[in-house]
């Protein structure tokens, strides 16, 4: 399944898809649209979750509004939280309008959603794009990829109208799948990236470019907030940052290329002492991914610090001995970004409390950590095209 088995994105053909998270801000303007998302646990493969499932989806029926703030273009969508982990976003394609609910990457360029052309059983249990139904789609005689950790798709490319909110891209690429596996379980229907075009497989220009070249959003920013213990409360921003949402400045960070959403770290640190990342490393600040993660011999060093006890795939610590645990300190650019225990111990539906920072599976020739929602909740993150750079500021 998924190499987390707790994230979604695409890192490269051969990157794992990580259950990915919504969250969300974005940075400066007048012209600001706010989407709240959504936060979600993994769907567990039972008879009697899946009848949970469809008994919360029924009382909690999906109905799109829009709110506004006076003069400042603010649009706001109501989601549902399914349950913890997964964060979702509504989008609409195609005129009239489908609504499809959709996972925002910043590890990943493509926009896809499932579409009736698609002959795999996984795509039943998603809303389907209905191409003959949309006055303005039109077909590219293109197909494509991608290999995900859980699964893979392939597709046919499309352009038609998409709508984030009040935000509208005209004649936007995206993908419609003709085949899918690995994503029964997964509670959102496609994936819409954030990342820069040449992270694209479709090859095309991604929904945020073409919102910024369209004059869509007056400032190339975008930006998540991610609530920690609420069903409501997160949301993604494009073209504007709301510091209602963060406390002090924003601390600015420049990429390493303006090619992903990766960022210098200095070190990692436990009580003074560095753990991991000595001699400085990349990481990339990761939307799609729930947890944090790292090469093996190092993140097996941290979690036997913290004293956590292997079961399964997960390390466990009692709940009781969370508030003792240390926090781990990640220093980027200069600056420590304290991570307490609170948040980089997870408690799962059973009581039990694990630890939210797991193996890279991927190897990479250099030092690599990829900063997921646990790292993210307790960071408001600000991605800002037109500089190069991400804001990080300490989450309200």
């Amino acid at each position: 399944m998924l190499r987390t088995r707790t994230s979604l994105s695409t890192w490269s053909q051969e990157r794992n898809m990580k259950w990915l998270v919504l969250l969300g801000l974005v940075a400066f303007s007048e012209c600001i649209v706010k989407i709240p998302l959504t936060r979600v646990q993994i769907i567990r493969k039972t008879r009697s979750e899946k009848k949970m499932l469809n008994n919360f989806l029924k009382e909690h029926a999906y109905s799109l509004y829009l709110t506004s703030s006076p003069g400042s273009k603010i649009t706001t969508h109501p989601l549902r939280n399914i349950q913890d982990m997964i964060y979702m976003g509504n989008i609409t394609i195609g005129t009239p309008p489908q609504e499809f609910q959709v996972a925002f990457d910043t590890a990943s360029a493509d926009l896809w959603v499932p579409s009736i052309f698609c002959t795999s059983p996984t795509c039943a249990s998603h809303v389907m794009f209905r191409h003959l139904e949309s006055s303005t789609f039109r077909l590219i005689r293109k197909t494509f990829g991608i290999v995900y950790g859980s699964g893979r798709m392939k597709g046919v490319v499309g352009r038609d109208t998409v709508r984030i909110g009040d935000l509208v891209s005209v004649d936007q690429q995206f993908g419609l799948s003709m085949e899918q596996s690995g994503f029964e379980e997964l509670p959102f229907d496609g994936v819409l990236g954030l990342s820069y075009p040449n992270m694209s497989f479709m090859g095309g220009i991604p929904i945020f470019d073409n919102l910024m070249n369209q004059g869509a959003i007056s400032e190339p920013v975008f930006a998540f907030y991610l609530s920690k213990s609420k069903p409501e409360g997160s949301v993604v921003m494009f073209g504007g940052v709301d510091k209602s949402y963060y406390q002090g400045t924003l601390n600015w960070v420049p990429l390493i290329q303006a090619r992903t959403w990766r960022v210098h770290m200095d070190r990692i640190s436990m009580n003074r002492q560095t753990i991991a990342c000595s001699g400085g490393c990349e990481a990339l600040l990761d939307t799609g991914t729930s947890l944090i993660l790292g090469p093996r011999s190092l993140v097996n060093n941290t979690l036997r610090l913290i004293g956590a006890t292997p079961r399964g795939s997960k390390h466990y610590v009692s709940c009781s001995a969370v508030n003792t645990l240390p926090s781990i300190d990640f220093t980027i650019n200069g600056i420590n970004y304290p991570l307490p225990a609170q948040a980089y111990a997870i408690k799962d539906s059973r009581g039990n409390c694990y630890i939210g920072i797991r193996e890279d599976s991927v190897s990479k020739s250099t030092e690599m950590w990829t900063l997921g929602d646990v790292f993210l909740r307790q960071y408001f993150s600000v991605y800002d095209r037109g500089n190069d750079r991400i804001g990080l500021a300490k989450a309200v």
